[in-house]
């Protein structure tokens, strides 16, 4: 980051930002597993604004996953700006369980529950 040497006004404009790639961190929780066994479940999100179901599974398969929960952010009872979300979970065996419209902590436990099955 580069700080500012002075207060920057409006009327001269904002200034450019530059955005760096950061690390991967699910690839790489995922690559860990893979080498040592640990974690013992990895979970991805998936936020997307089309195609919801292509881009999750290419998300699940590429990453290794044991499951994603895509999240369709452009309906509007679903998404960043509101309570509720309407997501469906994704396995690598092909399964595929949507979930209707519902509070965050909902789905949350709904997660929660799946990673208690698992063992």
């Amino acid at each position: 980051p580069i700080a500012a040497a002075q207060k920057l006004k409006k009327e001269t404009g904002l200034p450019q930002i530059q955005l760096e790639t950061t690390v991967d961190i699910l690839a790489a929780v995922a690559e860990r597993k893979a080498g040592t066994g640990f974690p013992k479940r990895t979970i991805g999100f998936a936020a997307e604004s089309q195609d919801l179901l292509e881009n999750a599974k290419s998300k699940l398969e590429r990453k290794r996953l044991d499951m994603i929960v895509a999240n369709d952010i452009a309906a509007t009872d679903a998404g960043f700006e509101v309570d509720t979300n309407r997501v469906v979970l994704l396995y690598p065996d092909g399964r595929q369980q949507a979930l209707p419209v519902q509070e965050k902590s909902a789905i949350a436990g709904v997660i929660i529950q799946q990673l208690i099955d698992w063992g």
